[in-house]
């Protein structure tokens, strides 16, 4: 029997390749590299086959931005998420028939604003939010039953707001502020 070599280069699919181009338009647009080099990468980076290959194109260019806008959907089950995770500027949450949960006591927020889009048929939701956080819930419409939420003064400047919106069909959303001091903010 032969084993495979632990060390296999990884090979790299168009995804990639139209990524690292979209890459260097972009650095290029904001002055980063020049006509000349943008061409002798682009060549790189269309004929890469493995990410070893692609790297030399990439070199030195800015860091990729993180997106602002994430998704999490499900058609059954539950959503949740706690601890120390890094809540994007708008997060869409789609479930038909589940829960989510969603604690944002201990996640690290970047954005002074986070909107929070729920698209929910049956199932109910509960957000809590940190201690210092404002929210609006005007933009949710709800089906079946009212949201439970009771509004606390911020106990210190610098909190986040917390936009809720969406539709909630047959299920309640509960947010509630946490007791605890917020986790880091950037």
């Amino acid at each position: 029997m032969t084993s495979l070599p632990e060390d296999r280069p990884q090979l790299i699919g168009d995804e990639d390749r139209d990524t690292a181009v979209r890459r260097l338009q972009e650095a290029y647009a904001a002055g980063h590299i020049s006509r000349e080099e943008m061409d002798e990468r682009l060549g790189l980076a269309l004929t890469a086959r493995t990410r070893g290959d692609l790297a030399p194109a990439l070199e030195s260019l800015p860091e990729e931005a993180a997106p602002a806008t994430s998704t999490i959907a499900v058609a059954g089950g539950r959503i949740k998420r706690r601890g120390a995770w890094r809540v994007p500027r708008t997060l869409k949450v789609g479930s038909a028939y589940g829960r989510v949960r969603l604690d944002l006591s201990r996640a690290v927020i970047e954005h002074p604003v986070v909107d929070i889009e729920l698209e929910m048929g049956t199932g109910g939701a509960s957000i809590t939010v940190p201690r210092d956080a404002i929210v609006d819930i005007e933009g949710l419409a709800t089906g079946w039953k009212d949201v439970r939420y009771k509004p606390r003064a911020p106990s210190g400047p610098g909190g986040p707001t917390i936009r809720i919106s969406g539709t909630m069909g047959y299920g309640r959303l509960k947010v509630r502020h946490s007791w605890r001091r917020a986790a880091a903010r950037r």
